[in-house]
């Protein structure tokens, strides 16, 4: 495995790979891996002769300097996983590296860029758009994983590469959980062991809410959620939402469409953590 902080090296390396007619697959990072992470890189190496895994973790997709200054950063430790994991190249540029220059661009998605996360994080997504539009012209992969626990990023991501007519195919690859069913994320380590024991809360309430489809409406299944959790001390729901799967428009009714997702993210203490599960497809 070899690590790289340069964009002329990880092209150079990539080159003499595609001279070899290798394919590159890609799993876009911002460190403090997990398994759900190595899921990916697993998905990666199974497609693909090269496995490139960047850590970078992103200023411009944080609206809130808070989070970006307690995002947790390991990254000795996420190099150590990724080895055995079957990784070849791991990008690790410095902010310099990636922002010779402020990126002014800025991309519009309609509508799914402005609900759910979009409403929340003004500017999240189009750091998001930046930080992996740049990846991929750098890293021109054939393929790229992402994890299904970003719902809404996913659905951004293969906008930004329509628009951009990059000839990369995105994967969404299934949530990982704890074994008490709390979906795992970076964040999870900045819980207080009582935040962390009341976590799961979230996930089995969800659970739970699909037994109520479709007999109850679309807001009682809502409302179920919300206050279920609100009723935890440690924990304020910031916005659940059922949402068709491909629009990300909010549903009124359960025959609305064929694919259903509901969407959450709930403040455990000041840890922000974000979930969702699918009601029909």
């Amino acid at each position: 495995m070899k690590v790289i902080h340069t964009i002329a090296d990880l092209k150079n390396y990539l080159l003499k790979e595609r001279q070899n007619k290798k394919s590159v697959g890609f799993v876009p990072t911002m460190g403090a891996l997990h398994a759900g992470h190595l899921s990916l890189v697993h998905a990666c190496t199974k497609e693909n002769d090269i496995c490139v895994v960047s850590i970078f973790v992103n200023p411009t997709q944080f609206n809130d300097p808070r989070d970006l200054e307690t995002y947790p950063r390991t990254l000795n430790k996420d190099l150590a996983l990724l080895e055995p994991a079957g990784c070849d190249y791991v990008f690790v540029p410095r902010v310099e590296e990636m922002y010779p220059e402020p990126d002014t661009r800025v991309f519009d998605f309609g509508t799914i860029a402005e609900v759910m996360e979009g409403a929340h994080r003004p500017g999240h997504f189009n750091g998001v758009a930046q930080i992996v539009s740049k990846l991929f012209t750098f890293v021109e992969p054939d393929d790229a994983y992402f994890g299904e626990k970003d719902f809404q990023q996913i659905a951004i991501i293969r906008a930004m590469v329509r628009q951009l007519q990059m000839n990369v195919r995105i994967h969404a690859c299934p949530i990982l959980r704890e074994p008490d069913g709390l979906a795992m994320s970076s964040r999870n380590v900045r819980l207080s062991d009582e935040q962390r024991q009341k976590a799961p809360l979230i996930a089995r309430t969800l659970k739970e809410s699909i037994n109520f489809v479709p007999g109850k409406k679309v807001q009682e299944v809502i409302d179920f959620v919300v206050t279920t959790l609100n009723e935890e001390p440690v924990m304020r729901v910031e916005y659940f939402e059922i949402v068709d799967g491909y629009s990300l428009e909010s549903v009124r009714d359960w025959s609305e469409s064929d694919y259903i997702v509901g969407c959450i993210t709930v403040y455990c203490g000041e840890v922000r953590l974000i979930d969702n599960m699918t009601y029909k497809r």
